[in-house]
């Protein structure tokens, strides 16, 4: 007497039933099956997509630094209303040279473009392109500070001091945090590439790297606005 087979789908797998009358026996046999929802709880787990903690401290650390200089502007704008109605605050801003703020403007967005190949060498693994990219947007980076400078001794030489009025004031405590921003992406430029040259480059350091750009980037856009706020409003 032929056998009798019987398949039963059960959660863990699939129970197969063969009973043989004759011989009074009944055999059963488990096939697994592979259900991905049936996972461990440890499995699941350990498939989770965290988020890096250098990304998620660098996107805290720039929103803190968005309501700073939020802040600065705010006092900008309460200043020049202040300004305008006292009648003064034209007789200051005629000394800014907008054509040279412009340029200050293109150095510093052209370092935000180098900056960005750096990391794209990054994530390449080419160190000789992350050190090439990374020194020129450094440099960029001097050369802007150093353009900044000048336009702080030009504006000093026509009479506008932080002491001279409440927009020479407003003026350069924007524009001075801005620079000391820049000294310290600079500053972080330079660790990132000295990490580069003391070791092998590491996924690590191309987080680093990225993250470094984050605020150079912030650092950039940031100046725009400063730009569109001190010399195109006035």
């Amino acid at each position: 007497m032929a056998g009798c087979s019987l398949a039963v789908k059960s959660l863990s797998g699939v129970i197969e039933v063969t009973l043989c009358p004759r011989k009074g026996i009944i055999a059963c046999v488990t096939t697994a099956i592979s259900n991905q929802a049936m996972a461990t709880p440890q499995d699941r787990v350990s498939a989770l997509n965290r988020p890096n903690i250098v990304s998620v401290g660098t996107i805290a650390f720039l929103a803190q630094e968005l309501m700073f200089f939020a802040g600065l502007f705010a006092m900008y704008f309460t200043s020049r209303a202040n300004g305008l109605a006292a009648g003064d605050w034209g007789n200051q801003t005629a000394h800014l040279n907008v054509m040279f703020g412009l340029i200050i403007t293109v150095v510093l967005v052209t370092s935000s473009v180098t900056s960005q190949l750096g990391v794209f060498a990054a994530e390449r693994g080419d160190v000789f392109g992350l050190r090439k990219w990374f020194g020129v947007t450094i440099a960029l980076g001097v050369i802007f500070l150093g353009l900044v400078a000048f336009e702080w001794a030009e504006m000093i030489h026509a009479g506008v001091t932080i002491q001279s009025s409440v927009y020479g004031s407003v003026f350069y405590i924007i524009t001075g945090f801005h620079m000391a921003h820049v000294t310290a992406g600079i500053i972080a430029f330079i660790v990132v590439m000295l990490r580069v040259a003391k070791s092998k480059f590491t996924p690590a350091q191309a987080t680093a790297a990225m993250a470094t750009s984050y605020y150079w980037h912030f650092v950039d856009v940031i100046w725009v606005g400063v730009f569109i706020t001190l010399y195109i409003v006035q």
